[in-house]
Formats: structure tokens, sequence, C-alpha cells
């Protein structure tokens, strides 16, 4: 007896179903958008060619059924392939009813998705045999299972039409109901800031860059309570640097305001714990989540947040203290370009979150070097790559930390050198150093706009 071929998933009726039923009632073409069916999902050819012409006889809001079918898929110069007008009319009268269309629909959704982990699972087996570098082979391994989470079924290269029809609602949106557009995007929290970058949106890498001691962590950590607590919004700290316990000190004191020195010291008294407990309650309900794994690698990083995104139901904003700290892989190699991975990996991420990511990074000593102290794009550390990637460059700077005798005491400029929604400025902060916070007490403190 001849040995059994064991096809991929698919379920033949039910892809004539689907076809079927829209003959029968082109409204249900609503519940198949609903739920992402695409002509790629269709595992026999011809039922495949078929959905391909109905989804383009929806896209031009036309009539879909046998005669208009057939015209379109002439002039896709399938109609052979398919077997005819005649084979048309067979689909059209395989059932008569419309109730279990949408059951139909999952089921070949179904299957198509089962096809893509088999084909995926091929992938992996090659990847293995070929010997590749074990870490990548996971990275690899947890995108492509992500992407299938996501239902990732469309192209990627889509012409301008399809991409305006769906944003004429959202253009819609922003005129009679803005606040629900902005939900996608988070702002930092100051004024000035928010007017210029026009929030944080998803997608974005920003970069967070200062030399020593200009409290790049503390401006963080300000941004990701603002967004956690004001904003009601998820944010996450990967800490390289500094231990979980010493973050949560830092929000504790910015949130109850007991000054920082107090918690280090132990020096606490009943109204500060009373403070305390206050924030605490505040806190309990935020969406902050905090790792501090030290010699943290790019695939472990997506590893930890796609896992989050899925087991939290969503991301809206990502802080990575700091950039410099992190490798590519476990393995070292030449540094200016791992950095340059490095940060092209983050943009990557940020876009496949479809979340906003922070970065913060180290300067070089060439600003101690120079008369004028403030930051220049030029003094990003290692590689010229974050500049490039970056889509916004903020950079902190203290007058007074070179100058002790100046009037600017406790003032920190933050000098955005790379904005690619709009001008690029400076906006002056004041910094509380007793609970650790800026402030922005002057929203017309902006100066020195460029476009």
């Amino acid at each position: 007896m001849p040995e059994s071929v064991n096809l991929p998933p698919h379920n033949t009726e039910a892809e004539k179903g689907v076809i079927s039923w829209v003959l029968l009632d082109n409204e249900t073409m609503w519940i198949y958008d609903s739920d992402q069916l695409g002509y790629k999902d269709f595992y026999q050819k011809e039922f495949s060619l078929i959905y391909e012409a109905i989804q383009q006889l929806w896209g031009a809001r036309k009539t879909i059924d046998v005669v208009t079918l057939s015209d379109q898929l002439d002039k896709n110069w399938n109609l052979d392939v398919i077997g005819w007008t005649n084979y048309l009319y067979e689909l059209s009268a395989f059932l008569f009813s419309t109730q279990p269309c949408a059951e139909y629909s999952k089921i070949v959704k179904e299957k198509s998705l089962l096809r893509q982990v088999l084909k995926v699972c091929q992938w992996i087996s090659g990847d293995v045999y070929e010997q590749k570098d074990t870490l990548e082979i996971f990275d690899s391994i947890e995108k492509r299972i992500f992407d299938l989470t996501q239902h990732q079924t469309w192209d990627s290269i889509i012409s301008i039409w399809q991409i305006l029809e769906g944003r004429v609602e959202e253009y819609m949106t922003i005129v009679d109901n803005p606040d629900k557009f902005n939900e996608k995007k988070v702002n930092s929290g100051y004024p000035g800031i928010d007017n210029m970058l026009t929030g944080f949106k998803p997608g974005e890498l920003i970069i967070l860059a200062a030399r020593p001691a200009m409290w790049k962590t503390s401006f963080a950590l300000n941004v990701l309570t603002d967004i956690a607590l004001k904003q009601k919004k998820s944010a996450v700290m990967i800490s390289l640097e500094m231990s979980s316990e010493s973050i949560a000190d830092r929000i504790m004191s910015e949130v109850s305001g007991v000054p920082m020195y107090k918690i280090n010291k132990a020096e606490l008294d009943n109204q500060d714990f009373a403070k305390m407990w206050d924030a605490m309650e505040v806190l309990w309900e935020a969406k902050i989540y905090i790792d501090d794994k030290g010699a943290l690698t790019v695939p472990e990083l997506k590893s930890k947040l796609r896992k989050l995104k899925i087991e939290k139901w969503g991301l809206d904003i990502v802080i990575i203290d700091y950039l410099q700290l992190m490798h590519w892989t476990s393995f070292a190699g030449n540094r200016v370009q791992e950095i340059s991975e490095i940060s092209r990996g983050l943009k990557e991420l940020a876009r496949e979150l479809w979340v906003p990511i922070m970065a913060l990074s180290q300067l070089s000593r060439a600003v101690e070097q120079r008369v004028d102290k403030k930051p220049q794009l030029s003094d990003l550390r290692e590689s010229g790559a974050i500049e490039q990637d970056a889509d916004a460059v903020l950079m902190l700077h203290r007058e007074d930390y070179y100058d002790p005798d100046t009037d600017r005491k406790w003032a920190t400029d933050v000098c955005i050198r790379k904005n690619r929604n709009w001008a690029v400025w400076e906006v002056e902060l004041h910094f509380e150093p007793e609970i650790m916070r800026f402030t922005q007490r002057d929203e017309k403190a902006v100066h020195d706009a460029t476009y």
C-alpha cells in the first residue's frame, strides 16, 4: 500500500463556504475584514485567486456576484485557472443561509495560522542544521511566533490609496474627537517639551543623552511616573545600572514628597511613613514594570518585552537606562559597530512592538574640553548611528555643574538637538534634588527654536 501523505492543515469545505457566503450576502465581508481574513489564508489556489478578486471588488465598493466576480477574475487573467464561470455558479449554490459564516472564516484563518506555524518550524529546523548562533536562533523563533500572535498577514508594500483609506477615519477623529486620537501617544509631562515633540508616538526611538551627574535617570523616572500615574498608561523601566529597589525608592520619593536622603539614611518618622503609605496606594494601581538585570543583550530585551506586551495586554512606553551598557549578543566585538547594531535594533523593536522607546545614552568627554559646554549631536558617544536612528534626541545640560557661581542654580536645560516632528529648541526645567523631581515653572521657558 502507498504511504499516506501528510498535507498541510486546511479545510476545503470551509474555504468553499467563505466564498459562498459572500456571493449570498456581500455584507459578510465586514465579518471577514474584522477577522483579518486575506486571500493568502486560503490553501486551495483557486479559492485564493477568487477571494483576491472578491477583496478587489469589495475595496472598490462594487457588487459581488457571479457576473462581477467572473469579470474581475478575467481582468486578473485567472478566470481559466479557477474553472471558468460555471465553477462560480457551483460555489454560489454551495450554501443557502448566512448563519455560520463567521465560523467558516475562523476555521480558514486558524488553518492558515497552523500552516504558518509549520513554516516557522521548518525555518527553525533549517537554522539549527545550519548551526547558526544560538541567541540569533532564539531571537528568530520569538519574533516569528510573536508575529503570528499579532496576525500580521498583510503585505508591507501597499499603495497610498490603501493607506489613505484607513487614515480618513483618523483625520475625522482629529477634527471631531482629538482626545481619542491622542490616546495612542504618551507625553513627557512637561508642556514645553510636549508642544514641540507633539508627544512620544508609537514606533519612535527617543534618545536622552547627558554627561554624568546631569540627572538623566531622574528625568527619565519623572517621565515614567507621569505616564503611569497621570496618563494612566503602562510604562517599563529597563535598568542596567541601578537596582529595582533603588528605582522604587526614587519613585517613592518623587510621588510621596519625602526627601530621598531620609529614605537612604533610614531617618523616617511617622509623618514621612504616612506620606509614603498614601503614595504606595497610588503606586499600587500603577502599570509600572521594572527590570534590573545587568548585561542585557538585545535578543534578551526583545524576548522580555514581547512577553510583557502579550501578558499585560499592551505597552505604552519603554525606557532603557542606559544604551552603552547593552550588548548585541553575549559575544564581544567591535564596540562602535555593536552600538550601531544596538541602536538599529531598538528602532526596529519600537516599530515591531509599536511603542515609543526612550534610551538613555552617555556623551563623550569632548563636552568638557569646549568653552561652550552645551552638548551637541556630535557628542553622542561611540556611534553616529544613534543620531541617525533616533526620531528625537534630548540632551540635558546643567550650567551650575560647570559654573558654581551662576545665578541659574538647579536649572537644567533640555536641549532638543533632533526632532523629526518639528523644531529643535531648548526648555528650561528646575530640579528639586530632595525628591529627585524636575518641574517646568514657566511654560514659556522655551528658546533657541529653529526649524
